[in-house]
């Protein structure tokens, strides 16, 4: 069995325009004093990371090493949510995916895509030049508007959208192949690739790519009311990155899973603070512990109600308590006695 590593932060909620937020040098040591060991990096933010430059400078990428390392702090991952939103978006999102790209982009959706795709091939050379092995991203969602449809779907409507996805990640994962990065998806609702099954189907259509990999949250699954703990018996040998966010899930006479329309603070599902919501994360690292996970622990601060840097300082704490340190001895070994061929097949009565 494995120890797993941590805990990293990812930073994507931090970032802000005031130090120590703006810059990887003044994060890096707020998360150190905070008690943080690594740094989930999000590939999109230019105030940690210039991954066009990171993706062609090794100089650069040995900077940034550096720069967190006088902080006693290392890269885990890099992310590229963002970027992966934009492989596919659904008509009905164009607008706010538009925020996601650069300005002379906006109103452009092949060209917008087109940027992401070369976006996500530059952070998967970056992730080689930093040293790293897995890379976290979201599919994008071509069909997630006909979830749950009135009048129904035609057919061939999710068929045709899988294979169009597949069709856009197929090169990023040969990419990744050749830079030995693992492109783990995080199971995420508004993504096409929001639960197992649709992680399986959109699994075939890549081939079954040794590459395609998952992000586990299990906020997620809580909020979709699905069986985490069954998902890691299922999927664990896909998971290679995990979030470790908490959430809960209280429905009413008035709302449930779909929320009603409804505000973080008033929805039955919403995103907590670790320890405040319901996830069991005692039987979760259990299981990563059984199943030989030997990534890292992120935490990903989430929270309606709680400040994030009372989140993040309680989170770290957190994480370290739930960390297993796997046994190298079996506890009955005491009571062991070395028995030999003849005396099993005389225990057994065999002659």
């Amino acid at each position: 069995m494995k120890t797993l590593k941590g805990p990293s932060l990812h930073l994507a909620q931090f970032g802000a325009d005031h130090a120590p937020f703006n810059s990887l040098d003044g994060i890096a040591g707020w998360a150190a004093r905070t008690g943080f060991k690594a740094l989930q990096v999000p590939a999109w933010d230019s105030r940690f990371i210039d991954v066009e430059l990171a993706a062609a400078s090794q100089d650069y990428c040995d900077e940034i090493q550096g720069t967190l390392a006088a902080h006693g702090l290392r890269i885990s991952e890099l992310t590229t949510h963002i970027f992966g939103q934009l492989v596919a978006v659904h008509p009905a999102y164009d607008a706010m995916c538009d925020n996601f790209a650069p300005p002379n982009l906006r109103g452009k959706p092949a060209e917008r895509t087109a940027w992401a795709l070369e976006r996500l091939r530059m952070a998967a050379q970056a992730s080689r030049r930093l040293g790293l092995s897995e890379m976290g991203t979201f599919s994008g969602s071509f069909v997630w508007p006909y979830l749950f449809p009135f009048p129904q779907r035609p057919e061939g409507l999710i068929e045709t959208a899988f294979e169009e996805l597949a069709r856009r990640w197929l090169p990023i994962l040969d990419a990744c192949d050749e830079h030995g990065v693992n492109l783990c998806y995080e199971i995420h609702p508004s993504e096409d690739l929001h639960d197992g099954a649709s992680f399986e189907r959109f699994y075939e259509l890549v081939d079954q790519h040794a590459r395609c990999k998952m992000l586990f949250d299990p906020s997620h699954l809580v909020l979709q009311q699905l069986d985490y703990l069954a998902f890691l018996d299922i999927y664990h040998q896909h998971i290679r990155m995990f979030h470790v966010k908490d959430a809960e899930f209280r429905p009413s006479g008035r709302q449930g899973i779909y929320g009603g329309y409804s505000g973080w603070m008033e929805r039955a599902g919403r995103f907590r603070s670790l320890g405040d919501g319901q996830v069991d994360f005692k039987a979760i690292f259990s299981k990563l512990a059984q199943y030989d996970y030997e990534g890292w622990a992120a935490l990903e601060w989430e929270c309606c109600l709680k400040d994030q840097e009372d989140g993040a300082r309680e989170g770290v704490d957190f994480i370290n308590r739930h960390i297993i340190h796997v046994t190298e001895r079996v506890f009955d070994d005491f009571a062991g006695a070395a028995v030999d061929q003849a005396q099993i097949r005389a225990m057994l009565g065999i002659a």
